[in-house]
């Protein structure tokens, strides 16, 4: 190849790489100026729809295209963002591909022999034109490059603490009697007086299942630490408690049962009720603040949450009778916000399901504010974490095990788990991620026989140490705005987002065994038992896949909105959907519908269960189902 021919080809990749160049920073310098003009977290549209829902909230057909229309706005923005990435880096690569063919353009030219005296003038000229094109054209991708990068940042720099709050709330209802139980009065405020000495057992080791009792309360271990005489008196409180398989089993601790995996052990569960005409319907009693987080039980009790901008609560009822036993306020804690962040209506200030040891129930709300209460309710430790940078609110619920409370506390402001010592509140460990902003809740795995912490976000999958917090294996896997939390089955981890992909990961080895982009959920869970895998949609498709090859055994389109996350039961699949309706499939791998009941008002959480029992929360009433 001749000079002159290498001369070409240089001259030829310039021009084409400096073309491209020229066009994406011109995009670039399009989308910053366009979305420079409007906020791209707020609409004046969806403002406008949210003002006529205060005066039409029983308007069905308007929430749903509030949900619709924000569900969009999302997603084009995020799509934006994408999209804004992407071309930022395709420039830098074309800028680095001008350069290369610029310099081989000018030292070939500089062998080629000298220009004769009369044009050297004219090239000259030509030259510094062409240095003066460069310059403008450097100076255009230099002011693209900033400006994909002010474009991207919108929500890093969302101020969630400076916010007051929009979310409409519900307002209690002051009807609602409270039961004492034990003279144990509604709200139960902290002994500051008196200190609290704890003490823990040494090391926390199985028992056999003969440990639960016939209501599967855990029996305590705990000690006495033995007191001088001269020494003043002082509460005590018992011991970290044993967690074992057979009490989770024998339970319903967390958000979707047992290690939060969504399959539940109990029997006789009901597939037939309706809310409008009662059948089945055990009792239902109104919940006095919102809350989209999802019942939890532990013994006889049932607990869940509400807050509005008044007040953050854990409420726990007799769940036999539906009676409301005490209500745990969340105030007076250090380092608690002023007033509340602010949050999105679908979020909501009080999104996570609390967890439960059978000691004692702890909750964590937007504001960042962790809370532990005693099974009768009183107060037993509180902290702040510090109100978590989210722009939409804080959703991830809570897990515990081995006498630690796990907290998934991914924000804008970066990834993180934390484990609290469920006595104190103490941190036992507090690992950084390297994860952004997830609205996903921990899952215990046991994996190589031992329980880890499965975590999702973007961009990894990961686990971790329960005792430590040691990152055992992560893949990076995901994208986009992280709502699902993984389900795990025969060593297997599943992932999925919309927007990225739903994939099967083999944790012992961190890698992807296989991956699918078909159908992907928004903020539904799936969840994996005895070799399938079942997926949800935001949208109302179910699909069915064999977990261990990902072929798909069947779909089905429900047509309605999917959030709370799919159970397995006796066999059976329950699916709520956000209108209510539960529908019931045999766990199998045809499609066979058993049954459809309506609650008789909105729901989007996941139900929990109990021998013979169904409890769900709707909008604005809890629910116990049974024969």
């Amino acid at each position: 190849m001749t000079n002159n021919d290498k001369l070409k080809i240089a001259q030829n990749i310039a021009l084409i790489a400096g073309i491209f160049c020229t066009a994406v920073s011109i995009l670039l310098l399009l989308n910053f100026w366009q979305i420079s003009k409007s906020d791209p977290i707020e609409s004046k549209a969806l403002e406008a729809l949210v003002e006529r829902l205060k005066d039409e909230p029983n308007n069905e057909e308007l929430k749903a295209e509030i949900r619709n229309f924000d569900l969009l706005a999302r997603k084009a923005y995020f799509n934006s963002q994408w999209q804004v990435k992407t071309g930022a880096f395709l420039m830098l690569v074309a800028a680095i591909v001008l350069a290369f063919a610029l310099r081989i353009y000018y030292s070939v030219k500089s062998k080629i022999e000298e220009p004769d005296a009369k044009l050297e003038n004219e090239i000259t000229s030509r030259i510094l034109a062409q240095k003066g094109i460069i310059v403008v054209g450097a100076v255009v991708m230099v002011l693209a490059v900033l400006a994909s990068f002010a474009t991207v940042n919108h929500l890093e720099y969302y101020n969630a603490e400076s916010s007051g709050t929009e979310t409409e709330t519900v307002q209690p209802n002051e009807g609602i009697e409270v039961i004492e139980i034990s003279s144990t009065p509604k709200s139960v405020e902290p002994d500051t007086s008196t200190e609290m000495v704890v003490t823990e057992t040494a090391e926390i080791s199985e028992v056999a299942e003969a440990d639960v009792d016939n209501k599967g309360n855990q029996l305590a271990v705990q000690t006495v630490e033995k007191k001088e005489e001269n020494a003043p008196q002082q509460n005590t409180v018992s011991a970290r408690s044993v967690l074992t398989l057979s009490s989770l089993k024998a339970n319903h601790n967390s958000f979707r049962g047992p290690l939060a995996q969504g399959v539940i052990y109990h029997k006789n569960i009901p597939i037939e009720w309706g809310g409008a005409s009662g059948t089945n319907i055990l009792w239902k009693t109104p919940i006095p603040k919102h809350g989209y987080n999802s019942p939890v039980i532990w013994g006889d009790k049932i607990f869940i949450t509400g807050a509005d901008v008044t007040a953050r609560e854990v409420y726990c009822y007799d769940r036999n009778t539906g009676e409301l036993l005490w209500t745990g306020v969340a105030d007076n804690i250090t380092g608690s916000p002023a007033s509340p962040p602010r949050v999105t209506e679908d979020t909501g200030l009080a999104a996570p399901t609390v967890t439960s040891d059978g000691k004692a129930v702890f909750a964590i709300f937007a504001t960042g504010d962790v809370i532990a209460f005693d099974m009768n309710g009183k107060r037993l430790w509180a902290k702040n974490l510090g109100v978590p940078n989210n722009h939409y609110g804080h959703s991830s619920s809570l897990i515990t095990w081995s006498g630690k409370l796990f907290i998934q506390y991914d924000t804008n402001s970066g990834g993180r788990i934390i484990a609290l010592d469920n006595s104190t509140g103490e941190s036992v460990w507090d690992k950084q991620r390297e994860a952004k902003i997830s609205w996903a809740s921990p899952v215990l795995a046991e994996i190589d026989g031992k329980y880890q912490i499965v975590l999702t976000a973007d961009p990894i999958v990961a686990g971790y140490d329960t005792e430590t917090g040691e990152e055992l294996w992560k893949v990076e896997c995901m994208m986009g705005e992280v709502g699902p939390s993984v389900a795990f089955d025969n060593g297997l981890v599943f992932a999925a987002n919309e927007y990225a992909r739903l994939v099967a990961i083999d944790p012992k080895t961190s890698s992807i065994l296989w991956e699918d982009d078909y159908y992907l959920p928004e903020a539904s869970s799936p969840v994996a038992y005895d070799g399938l895998l079942i997926v949800c949609t935001s949208y109302g498709v179910i699909a069915c896949y064999d977990d261990k090859s990902g072929e798909m055994y069947w779909e089905e389109d429900v047509g309605s909105t999917l959030y709370s996350s799919p159970v397995v039961a006796e066999g059976k699949l329950f699916i709520m959907d956000n209108d209510g309706v539960m529908r019931i499939y045999e766990f199998s791998k045809e499609l066979k519908k058993l049954a459809e009941n309506e609650l008789g008002e909105t729901a989007g959480t996941t139900p929990a269960f109990a021998e013979g029992r169904i409890y769900i929360r709707g909008e604005n009433n809890l629910y116990c189902i049974g024969k």
